[in-house]
């Protein structure tokens, strides 16, 4: 939905943000760092019972820019697993705000209080601290600390100044944070999210990079967005090899981070330093360590990955049961419908709207739209309608569920008008919501919630009362408008800290348009402190809520995210314009957001607003259909934009979406994946080829999985691409003869008309597909095929792939007998002869389900005689059987032949396979020789 604020500001407040920009520029300017203090000694350090090291730190000289400095600080370090070391620092007389430990769970820092009076007059001055792959170390005076990588000596965080130009010694006061690490040049850094990012997925030197939860629109440039990330990916080169780590800075606060190429400093406006880093080595490893930490990715039903359509603005129930005939009409695949808040009432949440969504129609559509397998999703905003007569508002009054401002119920505006939030830090909120999702589910059947505008948005900013003699909203103009009588909070000094982050990238107070932020949560719990992880508790209170429903699988969309949201809910990449700059911008958010564990996430298609063109509209459902979330979403202002509306979209969208419905079992392995080891459904190239220095920056084509890759058209009016192959083998998955070979990597230029993807498979997969539909839950139904690459004309092969089936609607994704199978497939060509085989776990699902392999496909065989001699579980086929071996030639790109050896193979099909995906199989064939 509309950001409320986006690019709407005015030109006043341009005028005062621009004062506030030239008076804070000389103090946050990441070009002229300002040294603050000299830092902190450590006076006192000793093991601990839990085989950490705690130590107290005394600071060298007060200051008080930013506020007077903390005295004496605690340092916790503990290597918690063999690949992550923690470095907890705090104040060690008083407990200070942290990430709650309920909604993040985690061990606990070391008690506090333990070592103060124990103090050794003279400390080691360099000590080391030693795990299984990192080792802590540590300088005493000025204190500064380090994190090593065993295997090669490699510094991965050094905190000492150094007397280093670019930054200072360690800050720590009770509203301004510092600390910074020395980098190497070619080291390449990802992640610090969310935010639009211009210069691709790398992190770009002198870029801003803010962490603070903000409804601005994702078409603002280098801003903080709506979820915030504080983590990081590192990838660098040692002699030749790659090696990756992550940190994570785990803290709620506002934070300005700033990299300058050979440093990154944090400056944070409360809370404690809790690092942790992990090891990898692999980018796969570092996504599988940090993951294992704040939480493996949501479970994810199977519908989800079909495709879905919504738009602000179906304004009754006849629009919707239209779309849906309309997709079915251009033969274009659509599981789920959406309403965005066209279904209310007066836009009050759990409500409908009895005019224009007469209930016993809607539940009619709903039943015929279930009945074929089609789902539908409606959204809610946490701000809940101040109405005396509204049953919601009137029990959340009751239990006293909402944030506070002064002991009353804090008041903001966002769509319904004068609106209180929910406090999801107060367990008496989390049960109000859970039963009002409930009661809502009893009137609405839907199937998933889309919680919209929770980082949290206002339409107003400060202290604010309903105005007396005026509607509030009029019902006329913008909704987006504050109608509420308002007046600025700048009394506390957690409405006007000393230190000004760069807020929706302007520098506005950080109370704009949002909470204020000396409102009141649970148990005292500042908004200031609180503020970025609204979303993620709601998200939380939320899949609690549907968990407790049906006791089945639940899909929540959530746009406001925070470290560890992916455990629970999807995301997608907010307001974005129809526009290609949009369309490339989404890729490289995409990407980020399975580094930060939400691995299901995708950007609106064709763009939220203001209107995409039929090129456009034609070029991004290419990408779209690849995006692991795939839904086309438009604004209530901007012309209709469903894929039927073009007939040149249409036939993109059949194109494909096609080939999605195709890889459906694909996809969908991938989640399991993603649920079992947090690994990216969507990732970028230098996941599968980390060596490969040239694919580090790349952001205009991704990967799914480890080996299917997407080389889309983002520029208007071409018909080629220009796309890079790492090396080996690659495989057009739209035409399985055309094949890439790319010896030490290149880019190629490849043919892409209007409907046309490049998708290209690469060598040493199996690809597990089946053939497609309308609706996934028609597709799934339908004979697998396996496709199998192996490396070009080679005479010895080996490629693997898997296959994981369950019953998609229980709670739970796992392998269990009865509701879930695994299948592990295996292929080598050697000496003539091609081999293929699966190895089953938990057999019953699938076999129960009637599963089969009806083809098989082997691509990059060594050119030869006609295959022969086929073999079905060591017997041999005969000719009265209906398997057909065919053979047929590859052809491959001419330019890239040049100056080696022309590579020649062909690829073998055989068809009329009728093999139980529940059961072991294995079958070869021999090659034969040329004549």
């Amino acid at each position: 939905m509309f950001s409320s604020t986006g690019s709407f500001f005015s030109p006043s407040l341009f005028s005062f943000l621009l004062v506030l920009l030239l008076s804070f520029y000389q103090v946050n300017s990441s070009s002229t760092p300002t040294k603050i203090g000299k830092g902190y000694r450590l006076i006192s350090i000793e093991e601990t019972p839990d085989g950490g090291i705690v130590g107290i730190l005394q600071v060298k000289q007060n200051n008080k820019i930013y506020g007077p400095d903390i005295p004496l600080l605690q340092l916790y370090v503990k290597h918690e697993t063999q690949d992550r070391l923690r470095v907890h620092i705090t104040d060690a007389k008083k407990q200070r705000w942290e990430v709650p430990y309920n909604l993040l769970p985690r061990q606990k820092a070391q008690a506090l209080k333990q070592t103060i009076g124990r103090s050794r007059k003279n400390p080691i001055t360099v000590q080391e601290y030693s795990g299984s792959e990192l080792i802590f170390s540590y300088i005493a005076d000025p204190f500064s600390f380090a994190v090593k990588r065993k295997s090669n000596g490699q510094t991965l965080f050094n905190s000492s100044s150094d007397g280093s130009e670019s930054f200072g010694e360690m800050v720590f006061k009770d509203q301004y944070l510092e600390i910074s690490t020395q980098l190497p040049k070619d080291a390449s850094l990802y992640g610090l999210g969310e935010n639009t990012q211009p210069h691709g997925i790398k992190l770009y030197p002198g870029d801003p990079y803010t962490l603070y939860t903000t409804d601005i629109s994702a078409i603002n440039l280098n801003a903080d967005l709506y979820g915030s990330h504080p983590v990081y990916m590192d990838l660098r080169k040692v002699k030749g090899k790659a090696y990756a780590h992550a940190v994570l800075l785990l803290n709620s606060n506002g934070m300005d981070v700033f990299y300058r190429g050979t440093s990154l400093t944090y400056k944070i406006i409360g809370g404690v330093f809790d690092f942790y880093f992990f090891s990898g080595p692999t980018p796969l490893a570092v996504v599988d360590q940090y993951t294992a930490l704040i939480g493996r990715p949501a479970p994810m039903p199977y519908w989800a990955f079909g495709f879905h359509q919504c738009r602000w603005g179906y304004h009754n129930l006849s629009v919707v049961e239209d779309v849906v005939e309309n997709y079915k009409k251009a033969r274009i695949p659509l599981d789920v419908i959406w309403n965005d808040d066209d279904h209310m009432d007066g836009h009050k949440d759990f409500t409908l709207n009895l005019v224009n969504y007469p209930r016993p129609k809607l539940l009619a559509f709903l039943e015929k739209i279930h009945s074929i397998g089609m789902k539908y999703i409606v959204i809610i905003d946490p701000g809940i309608g101040v109405n005396s007569s509204y049953g919601v508002y009137q029990r959340g009054i009751a239990n006293d569920v909402f944030i506070k401002y002064e002991g009353e119920p804090y008041l903001a505006q966002v769509w319904p008008g004068a609106v209180n939030f929910p406090d999801f830090l107060n367990p008496k909120t989390v049960d109000w919501w859970g039963d009002e999702v409930r009661r809502f589910h009893e009137l609405v059947p839907v199937d998933g919630l889309w919680i919209d505008m929770n980082e949290a948005s206002n339409f107003c900013s400060g202290l604010c009362k309903i105005p007396k003699g005026k509607q509030c909203p009029s019902g006329t103009g913008p909704g987006w408008v504050c109608c509420l009588d308002c007046k600025n909070i700048t009394k506390t000094r957690w409405d006007d800290p000393p230190y000004k982050i760069n807020a929706s990238g302007l520098q506005v107070p950080i109370g704009y348009k949002t909470i204020a932020t000396s409102a009141v949560h649970y148990n005292g719990v500042l908004e200031y402190d609180a503020h970025s992880l609204y979303g993620f508790s709601q998200a939380i209170a939320t899949h609690k809520a549907l968990q407790g429903l049906e006791g089945k699988r639940p899909f929540i969309l959530s746009r406001s995210t925070y470290v560890g949201s992916g455990k629970y809910a999807a995301h997608w990449t907010g307001d974005n314009k129809g526009t290609w700059e949009d369309l490339k911008y989404s890729i490289s958010t995409m990407i980020n957001f399975g580094i930060f564990g939400v691995p299901m996430v995708g950007s609106d298609i064709c763009g939220f607003y203001p209107a995409p063109t039929e090129e456009l509209c034609n070029r991004w459902i290419e990408v779209g259909a690849f995006y692991p979330f795939s839904r086309d979403h438009a604004n209530f202002y901007s012309p209709r934009q469903e894929l039927y509306q073009w007939d040149s979209v249409a036939e993109s969208a059949r194109n494909a979406l096609g080939m999605r419905y195709k890889i459906l079992p694909y996809l969908y392995t991938l989640s399991y994946e993603a649920h079992t080891t947090g690994a990216p459904i969507a990732r970028p190239l230098f996941f599968s080829f980390p060596d490969y220095t040239e694919c580090y920056g790349l952001s205009t084509q991704f990967l799914l999985g480890s080996s299917l890759m997407i080389s889309p058209v983002l520029e208007q009016g071409k018909s080629q691409v220009k796309a890079l192959f790492p090396p080996g083998s690659w495989y057009n998955l739209f035409d399985m003869t055309q094949a890439i070979t790319s010896e030490g990597g290149q880019y190629v230029t490849l043919d892409a008309p209007l409907h046309v993807v490049n998708v290209h498979l690469h060598q040493n997969t199996i690809l597990p597909m089946q053939q497609g539909g309308m609706i996934s839950k028609e597709a799934r139904m339908t004979p697998f095929a396996l496709v199998v690459t192996f490396p070009a004309g080679a005479s010895d092969g080996k490629a693997a792939g898997k296959l994981f089936l369950d019953d998609d609607e229980l709670p739970e994704m796992k392998l269990a007998s009865g509701s879930a199978t695994y299948v592990d497939f295996y292929a080598t060509v050697s000496q003539g002869t091609v081999k293929l085989w699966s190895e089953v776990q938990e057999s019953k699902f699938a076999l129960d389900k009637g599963w089969k392999i009806s083809k098989v496909a082997v691509l990059g065989l060594g050119r030869s005689g006609a295959p022969s001699a086929l073999e079905f579980d060591g017997k041999p086929v005969t000719a009265a059987s209906n398997i057909e071996l065919t053979s047929l030639e590859q052809k491959y790109l001419e330019d890239l032949q040049v100056g080696s050896e022309k590579k020649s193979s062909v690829m073998v099909e055989v068809n009329g396979l009728e093999i139980p995906v529940g059961k072991n199989f294995a079958m070869s064939w021999k090659m034969g020789i040329s004549g």
